[in-house]
């Protein structure tokens, strides 16, 4: 199959590609650069220069294409056009910085969905999005189970800006398109990991100790990133137009004892701090460390035949390279991996 991937070049993209290849497919791929073109090309990959914002050069790809992945999101400010940058960094108070930029993300998207919906319209070719598990949870309740791929977006989650795009990808489906969804655990690690818990760490290495929020119990799910990286050829192969897949391995992992395997391996004290104090600690953060995510990928497993088989998260903690000083990631309200969906992709 001639596969189209955006975010090829992303921490979870260069797995699925990987995989995609592994597996005798086709892969061109966006490149933003010249440099980047190279790059897939050395690997053996297609470049197909442009952004996610050049909506005429994705619906190009994805006509062209067999089928789409389409992993790529705004995850910087450097990424938005300059007007609209301006827009984010002087439309209002600082204190909302995060949440603009996260609509201008989304926006963009979105927009980016619909090229790409509209050039595989009537086709049944394959449409693969992603967005993030913690789509579907609140940060002021604690969960009474685990998500289900069956569940909608929860309003009060730090992650509905993006998640509310399923809305568009579902009506994709509904004209013709077998567009499918893989919801992506707050954690997608391994190694190169640039999302949530390397920038966890930083946090701890910067303020001396690795906290948690209350007791602790809320709970995130995992996945490594190759495991992520099948389920999104199954879903490519044999998803069914609509359907939500959970790329989820661990369902439940307490954030006291993510907390607590980082403290340790900073020779940090982990330590409980109040609500009240989360924002001053986590900054844009702390929404997220508060979230109560686990979900379960047992419908996803039976339907695609998935099996994840690489370690878990605490692990990979362990024996990673997730404490070498250069592993660590900076804490910044738009860096990649922590904005959009707890992903980076």
């Amino acid at each position: 199959m001639r596969v189209f991937v955006t975010g090829a070049t992303g921490f979870v993209g260069a797995a699925v590609v990987k995989e995609l290849m592994g597996a005798g497919h086709e892969v061109t791929a966006l490149a933003r650069s010249d440099e980047k073109a190279q790059a897939l090309r050395a690997k053996g990959i297609v470049p197909h220069l442009g952004n996610i914002d050049d909506l005429g050069s994705l619906h190009s790809a994805a006509a062209a294409a067999d089928g789409v992945i389409h992993l790529a999101f705004m995850h910087a400010l450097s990424q938005i056009p300059f007007a609209r940058r301006l827009g984010v960094l002087l439309g209002g108070a600082p204190t909302g910085i995060v949440s603009r930029f996260l609509s201008v993300s989304a926006a963009a998207d979105r927009q980016a969905i619909d090229a790409i919906g509209a050039a595989l319209k009537g086709s049944g070719r394959p449409f693969v999005t992603t967005f993030g598990a913690m789509g579907l949870a609140d940060s002021t309740l604690r969960a009474p189970r685990p998500a289900t791929e069956t569940d909608a977006p929860a309003a009060g989650s730090p992650g509905i800006a993006r998640a509310k795009t399923e809305e568009v990808v579902e009506g994709w489906a509904s004209l013709g398109v077998r567009a499918t969804m893989v919801r992506l655990a707050p954690s997608v690690h391994g190694d190169g990991d640039t999302g949530f818990v390397p920038q966890l760490i930083a946090a701890a290495r910067k303020k001396g100790r690795s906290a948690y929020v209350g007791d602790g119990g809320n709970r995130w799910s995992a996945v490594h990133r190759s495991d992520a990286a099948r389920l999104f050829r199954l879903a490519l192969e044999s998803g069914v137009a609509g359907a939500r897949y959970h790329g989820v391995t661990e369902e439940s992992i307490t954030f006291r004892t993510i907390a607590e395997v980082i403290g340790r391996k900073l020779d940090v004290p982990a330590v409980g701090i109040p609500t009240a104090a989360a924002a001053k600690h986590f900054s844009f953060l702390a929404p997220f460390v508060m979230a109560d995510n686990p979900a379960s990928s047992e419908l996803t497993r039976a339907q695609l035949g998935w099996a994840p088989r690489e370690r878990g998260l605490i692990a990979d903690l362990e024996q990673g390279p997730y404490f070498e000083t250069s592993a660590a990631g900076s804490l910044s309200p738009v860096s990649s991996g922590t904005v959009p969906h707890a992903q980076s992709v």
